[in-house]
């Protein structure tokens, strides 16, 4: 019985379009004749088939440049959370996430803003994006606002 040799060459991917020596050129190069399909740029709205409800039909209507542009918001942290640090600690993205408040990469990406919900006890230096509500109680608490 003799051992099978691996292929010593794989063929190459047939490059649509580029020509007769390319091995799937010519005239339409497998495209088919006419239509969206058949171009070399598809709109980006484009389906394909008829469908009852699109995809472009089913997204919330929004107008302009960045309709297809996801939005991203700060992590927010409510003013209670703040209590599972230590008295005096500063608050910032560094001690958030050491005490699992929030998630060190999800505050780079998005950034971290404090707002009022719950009640403070304990003093805190705060270095992040405040809300009004936010800072007065932690003003009454004996804290500070570095930033605002």
């Amino acid at each position: 019985m003799r051992a099978i040799l691996p292929k010593a060459k794989t063929k190459d991917k047939k490059r649509v379009g580029r020509g007769y020596g390319s091995g799937k050129g010519g005239h339409t190069a497998g495209r088919g004749a006419k239509g969206q399909k058949s171009r070399s740029n598809l709109n980006i709205l484009f389906e394909g088939v008829k469908m009852k409800k699109s995809f472009i039909k089913r997204l919330p209507l929004r107008r302009g440049k960045g309709k297809f542009k996801a939005k991203s918001s700060p992590v927010i942290v409510k003013v209670g959370y703040l209590d599972l640090l230590p008295s005096g600690s500063r608050v910032d993205i560094k001690n958030l996430s050491k005490y699992g408040i929030i998630k060190a990469e999800d505050a780079r990406r998005f950034g971290v803003k404090i707002l009022g919900n719950g009640d403070v006890g304990k003093k805190f230096t705060v270095g992040l994006p405040i809300s009004k509500s936010a800072a007065e109680k932690i003003k009454k608490a004996g804290g500070k606002i570095t930033n605002e």
